[in-house]
């Protein structure tokens, strides 16, 4: 069984998923020997820490295209939220 180098960092944000995704469902079906479970969980744990820092990057970088300004969403042209001032 070939393993996946954990220094090794990942091409994508999907990629990193994707191969987490796999690991938990190897550990999952228990079939793993104790030291490749190890392993696994290493690296699942280095997968998961690329992927919270993506998301973190990706959640920054919105804050600063909105320039930090939540906006409502509207529907056909609506607001969202009813002004009860008018």
């Amino acid at each position: 069984m070939s393993k996946p180098s954990p220094s090794q960092p990942p091409k994508s944000f999907e990629s990193a998923l994707a191969e987490l995704e796999k690991i938990v469902d190897s550990m999952e079906a228990g079939q793993l020997p104790l030291e490749d479970s190890i392993a696994a969980y290493r690296r699942g744990a280095q997968l998961l820490q690329y992927c919270q820092n993506s998301l973190s990057a990706a959640s920054q970088q919105i804050k600063i295209l909105e320039a930090g300004v939540l906006k409502d969403f509207s529907v056909d042209g609506e607001p969202a939220v009813a002004d009860s001032g008018e």
